[in-house]
């Protein structure tokens, strides 16, 4: 079963994810953006999801995680939840 670790910041709409988004693309903390701006328990611990299986997570999630480049900040991605920026740390 391919597992994965990952960081997000689940934020509510489209335009705050672009916005944060921006930030990051300047230089900004991931982590800590998450800390201060993610609707996300894991907003806590800077957006650390941990490790999870593919199947764990809603499929445009998990879609991103499993098949897009390592260690770039992609998104948003939207899902029920609302709007996600997603760093994907390894897979396996």
């Amino acid at each position: 079963m391919p597992r994965a670790s990952a960081y997000h910041i689940l934020v509510k709409t489209k335009e705050e994810a672009e916005n944060l988004k921006q930030k990051l693309a300047k230089g900004a903390n991931f982590q800590q953006l998450a800390k201060k701006h993610s609707i996300c328990p894991s907003g806590k611990r800077g957006g650390d999801l941990g490790e999870f299986n593919r199947g764990d997570m809603v499929k445009a999630f998990d879609d991103v995680v499993f098949k897009k480049n390592l260690l770039e900040v992609h998104g948003p991605v939207k899902t029920k939840f609302g709007f996600h920026l997603i760093k994907t740390i390894y897979r396996s």
